[in-house]
């Protein structure tokens, strides 16, 4: 599913083309996502200007001054522009016309996004509890051993909790993991600081790796333009399962925790 690599790569690709213009029509050719679209969102937005685009989580917070557009893209959907008179797809269930001419398309096979309208962003319930970002200054190691001290919790799935950081996804749950030398079984309480140090360090290189490789394509996701992301060929344990460690030539290791695929090292995460 997109994570925030993703995201964030989609709002760099949509805020240039789409600040300062004012929305005009909006068509939802099918509501039913993963919350009904609002039948009233055209009437909150239509008319009003765009300020500005930003992201927390994998939420994308499209700014029209008193009201607050949310958009997640679910686990398969892209947001991306469409051409002059290009025809909508089968799933292609939700568009934004703006004053230039311009087109952004909603593509979601899966039906998991939304698309949601909030007058107080910053209390709305699916925004309201989470944790920090993990590219600022408040995600740091005092901050993630604190969170660490109380948890018995594998620390994969510490790191991919949203109320403890936001936007940590299971590719790159896995590649910081690595990076760090933790494996993702370990319980978080057992985290030293200087482990912790390690793990806090690898999130932001990781994360900040992928956004400049566009992120990751794995299924659906698209950029806004349309291209792939390339941050899948870097890997170093993700979706490598038998394959040589590419530092030590160990096979890679895969387990599941909460349904999810873990990759990792035996030797290079002791």
């Amino acid at each position: 599913m997109p994570e925030l690599p993703e995201v964030e790569t989609t709002r760099l690709g949509l805020l240039p083309r789409l600040q300062g213009r004012t929305l005009t029509r909006i068509v939802v050719r099918n509501p039913r996502l993963r919350w009904p679209v609002p039948d009233d969102l055209g009437v909150k937005l239509v008319g009003q200007t765009l300020r500005g685009l930003v992201r927390r989580g994998k939420y994308l917070l499209f700014d029209f001054g008193a009201t607050t557009q949310i958009v997640h893209l679910g686990m398969s959907g892209s947001l991306r522009f469409a051409g002059p008179g290009e025809p909508a797809a089968l799933h292609d269930h939700v568009d934004w016309l703006f004053d230039d001419g311009t087109t952004l398309r909603l593509r979601d096979p899966r039906r998991f996004g939304a698309v949601l309208w909030t007058d107080d962003a910053t209390h709305h319930p699916l925004l309201a509890h989470l944790g920090p970002e993990p590219l600022t200054a408040e995600f740091d190691a005092a901050y993630l051993h604190a969170q660490c001290q109380r948890r018995n919790a594998a620390i994969k799935q510490v790191i991919m909790d949203a109320q403890v950081v936001v936007g940590v996804g299971n590719i790159y749950a896995s590649e910081s993991l690595f990076h760090a030398g933790i494996r993702p079984a370990t319980a978080a309480r057992r985290l030293s600081r200087p482990a912790c140090t390690r793990l806090a360090a690898a999130i932001k290189q990781v994360l900040t790796a992928a956004i400049a490789a566009g992120g990751s394509s794995l299924r659906d996701y698209v950029h806004s333009s349309g291209e792939l992301g390339y941050f899948q060929l870097q890997t170093r344990v993700y979706d490598r399962a038998g394959l040589p460690c590419k530092t030590c030539a160990t096979p890679i290791r895969r387990i599941v925790q909460g349904q999810r695929a873990s990759f990792y090292c035996p030797t290079c995460q002791r």
